[in-house]
């Protein structure tokens, strides 16, 4: 019998070449507080988090996780990795819940649950691979001749610049778009005219007949985002992704009970009991999981199925093979997010840098092949030299 040999995972820093940061790039939680610097330093994540499960048989599964890299490193290496190691990998849900509950003190949250992620999504790779199928197939198979995808970029900028991006982004035959907001609360009156300006200049550019979503990245609070909903009506957005803190659950439900403008979030809950609260409470319109962090495609398949009874559409936050692969599985799921390859900026880029065979998008859509076993990626070493690898 196929059992789990050995867990390893390594950290990569990523010391190539970045986009130096810009002003009002992105609000984000830190925007609530007196400070100078780049104030999204502390959600830039320039390191990756590799997790390879091997088999008895050699045969090695991938993982992966970028929040706090280093942390979720020595979680795995100290605590979950002796759980897995001699067990069946297709138990998935006696390891999922052996990993939750005896961490459960201490690591049903944050950095704990994002471990999980990285060694379960692991695991699916490794069954995918000793079965000869992809991981969809193992989900419930194909519900969509190709997977829709929204670009996912869009930071506040120069106005010219932004139409300019999106124009290109629509010559790539792209029909929906997320744009980040650059102002909030502190900005005041004069922030908020910045802010519609450019949601204002994007429909110039992608007209009506296109999907646009706006992202607050938690950069706003309560107050602020009740006067601004009003305000962007007009521009049609299909959500209004993470407008306050992720802990601000009467907050999100106030939003959504205005019934103005759908709200999302969810990508920063790490359970699925938190992510089945947003539902049922009706706080969000959109749920958007991470599926590092939520507790990985275990977790993500239960969040699914519980998102679908309450007919909430589900679009997990970010690309990434692994989310291609839940997407495709889920008629609940109706598109998923995209970034483009660009150079490092924010963190978001560096899959394309670290991994191979990570589908891309043409014309709008992307595709998992049939006969791929696993999730389709590989570690990669055409940009090797552009990191520190900590073992």
């Amino acid at each position: 019998m196929i059992k789990i040999k050995s867990v390893r995972t390594r950290v990569w820093t990523w010391t190539g070449p970045t986009v130096p940061p810009q002003g009002n790039f992105c609000t984000n939680a830190s925007d609530a507080l007196w400070m100078k610097g780049d104030a999204m330093a502390s959600f830039r994540f320039h390191q990756w988090l590799t997790c390879e499960v091997e088999a008895s048989d050699g045969t090695i599964g991938i993982g992966n996780a970028a929040l706090a890299p280093a942390l979720v490193k020595q979680a795995i290496d100290e605590w979950y990795a002796p759980l897995v190691i001699g067990e069946d990998p297709f138990d998935t849900a006696y390891l999922w819940e052996k990993m939750y509950r005896r961490t459960h003190a201490w690591g049903r949250k944050g950095v704990g649950m994002t471990a999980i992620s990285a060694i379960d999504i692991a695991v699916w790779d490794l069954m995918g691979k000793l079965v000869g199928k992809p991981v969809f197939k193992l989900l419930g198979g194909r519900t969509k001749e190709k997977i829709p995808v929204y670009y996912s970029k869009l930071y506040a900028g120069p106005v010219e610049d932004m139409q300019r991006e999106a124009e290109e982004a629509m010559n790539g035959g792209y029909l929906a778009f997320k744009s980040r907001f650059g102002y909030g609360p502190r900005d005041g009156m004069p922030g908020m005219r910045e802010n519609l300006k450019r949601v204002e200049a994007l429909r110039e550019v992608i007209g009506y007949d296109n999907d646009l979503m706006l992202e607050c990245y938690m950069g706003w609070n309560l107050d602020y985002a009740k006067r601004m909903l009003p305000k962007l009506v007009r521009y049609e957005p299909r959500w209004l992704e993470e407008p306050v803190i992720a802990d601000d659950v009467n907050g999100y439900r106030e939003l959504n009970a205005m019934n103005l403008v759908p709200i999302s979030g969810g990508e920063h809950e790490y359970s699925v009991i938190g992510c089945a609260d947003l539902i049922r409470s009706g706080a969000v319109s959109v749920m958007q999981y991470d599926t590092n962090r939520v507790g990985g495609i275990t977790a993500a398949q239960k969040i699914n199925a519980i998102a679908e009874a309450f007919q909430v559409p589900v679009i997990p936050h970010a690309g990434q093979a692994h989310n291609y692969h839940l997407t495709m599985a889920n008629t609940n799921c109706p598109m998923s997010e995209y970034f483009p390859v660009f150079d490092v900026e924010v963190g978001n880029e560096l899959f394309y840098y670290l991994f191979d065979g990570d589908p891309e998008a043409q014309d709008g859509f992307l595709q998992l092949d049939d006969d791929m076993p696993g999730l389709g990626i590989s570690i990669s070493d055409r940009y090797i030299d552009h990191f520190e690898i900590s073992e």
